[in-house]
């Protein structure tokens, strides 16, 4: 008889993913990962078959959680600058407050592993950013460049501002507030 499978369990197999992955890297055993979930690395594959499925998984479990912080409280009635600020400014303090999910995306992102099906469904969680760029960037000079491109930079902006969010926590916000700056004046 099929053992029923607990959200509890895979969730905590996830978040135990994640820390081991930040730590290790994803060379990092699926023993060890069921060790700090605390089940047996047998339970591990009962919830996902292959080291592949859970790390595919992840990767689309993360994406969608820093996509949902990045429109939590969004504020439609505001300006596209204010809109774009408060995805920005969310979107950034998700990652700098739990940098081990930030450390393993990063991993994740850039694996062999993860799967065109699921870049394609963690892009989903950010659908409404593209969106929302692609506004904003409407008479910029960015206007013509392709979207792909105007994220990758942005992104990459944003990676910059977060290194130095956790290096001066102290001034986290006005790096944040720099950073939206610098990324708003490129597509305005």
């Amino acid at each position: 008889m099929a053992r029923l499978k607990s959200d509890e369990k895979r969730h905590a197999i996830l978040a135990a993913a994640t820390r081991v992955i930040a730590a290790h890297g994803l060379g990092a055993p699926t023993a060890l990962i069921a060790k700090e979930a605390g089940i047996s690395n047998g339970s591990l594959f009962t919830y996902f078959e292959t080291k592949a499925e859970l790390l595919n998984q992840l990767y689309i479990e993360l994406k969608t959680e820093m996509g949902t912080a990045a429109f939590d409280a969004f504020p439609s009635e505001n300006s596209p600058r204010e809109q774009l600020r408060h995805v920005w400014t969310n979107w950034l303090h998700w990652a700098v407050t739990d940098p081990k999910k930030r450390r393993t995306l990063a991993h994740l992102s850039v694996s062999d592993e993860i799967t065109a099906g699921s870049h394609q469904a963690a892009a989903l969680a950010f659908g409404e950013i593209a969106a929302l760029v692609d506004r904003c960037r409407s008479g910029g000079p960015m206007r013509t460049a392709p979207l792909s491109l105007v994220l990758t930079i942005m992104s990459g902006v944003a990676d910059a501002a977060m290194d130095y969010m956790l290096r001066d926590p102290a001034n986290a916000d006005a790096h944040c507030e720099t950073a939206f700056e610098a990324a708003w004046r490129m597509i305005e």
